[in-house]
């Protein structure tokens, strides 16, 4: 019998600006994380790889982000394989790149039919439109499209936007008070259907409380299920600084393996993709194995046979 478990590897750095030339290489973040014994540990291996086209460094003139297009068209790609996983009553564990993945695992997810919710753990809200951005990389804008807001070649893909609607969504430790570079206002998440559980929430309520309230609003709208989606930059910066977007603070290890455990221990989850983990701004791979660390924990009761090491 296949693992339950089935791992995607979708190392795309489209979503991403390049700062004073450097490339960030997120696109590693699939070979580092098996290297550190993440296959191994979940009894899973990697059994798609979807790949981005060539990045291009303007930022499109009449959408004001970068390469919209090559992130549409691997968007239908990533699709495509998430569908066949989750058609499969399997778990598709997308294992990226950056945050514009998202985009195609709920298209994926969308195409399965139902209606399905989404928990976003991230550092950042990535909750602006395009004109708010300095750098115009979609990576920090994948709520704002995947909720159906914003150019419809990235909002309505397929057409079939919003790919997640706002009531069913629950945003969970973020702590990006401010958008960061952003050049005007625009409205915020918190001002929207979107349950909000930032980092000060979680840690005043209590993660179980917190998930609890997360997955009673999934319940209550009557989601057949949800999609995780985890930007490592949700971590505490003292274990995984290897990210594009440093802040201090954040979800320690054993509370985001807590986080992610209750997730899935309500039954509803039906996927995750994990995002912007950069190996080469981590050479001695302390952040890699504290990340696998992470989802072992949290994903362990999906494993049959559970490896301890």
């Amino acid at each position: 019998m296949p693992s339950p478990i089935a791992l995607v590897a979708a190392p795309s750095s489209l979503g991403l600006s390049r700062p004073e030339g450097r490339i960030p290489r997120v696109d590693l973040l699939p070979e580092a994380l098996m290297e550190a014994g993440l296959g191994r540990r979940l009894g899973a291996r990697v059994e798609h790889t979807v790949l981005p086209g060539p990045y291009e460094p303007e930022r499109d003139a009449e959408l004001r982000v970068r390469n919209p297009r090559g992130i549409a068209a691997m968007s239908l790609q990533l699709a495509d394989v998430v569908e066949q996983v989750v058609r499969a009553k399997r778990f598709p564990l997308v294992l990226g790149g950056d945050c514009s993945i998202l985009l195609g695992c709920l298209l994926g997810l969308k195409r399965t039919g139902g209606r399905h919710g989404l928990a976003f753990m991230d550092g950042h809200t990535d909750f602006w439109p395009p004109e708010a951005s300095l750098t115009g990389g979609v990576a920090g804008m994948d709520l704002w499209f995947a909720s159906g807001r914003g150019p419809s070649l990235l909002s309505d893909l397929e057409g079939r936007g919003p790919l997640v609607r706002d009531e069913d969504v629950a945003v969970l430790g973020v702590r990006d008070l401010e958008h960061w570079g952003a050049k005007v206002s625009a409205e915020h998440v918190r001002d929207t259907a979107m349950a909000w559980l930032d980092l000060s929430t979680l840690r005043r309520e209590g993660i179980a409380a917190g998930v609890a309230r997360a997955v009673e609003r999934f319940r209550s709208t009557g989601v057949r299920g949800f999609w995780m989606h985890l930007d490592v930059d949700v971590m505490d910066d003292a274990v995984m600084p290897a990210v594009d977007s440093r802040q201090p603070d954040g979800l320690r290890v054993d509370e985001l393996g807590e986080l992610v455990s209750r997730l899935v221990d309500s039954g509803l989850a039906v996927g995750m993709d994990v995002t912007i983990y950069d190996p080469s701004l981590d050479p001695e791979r302390h952040a890699a194995r504290a990340l696998v660390d992470t989802l072992v924990g949290g994903l362990g009761a999906l494993v049959p046979t559970r490896q301890a090491r």
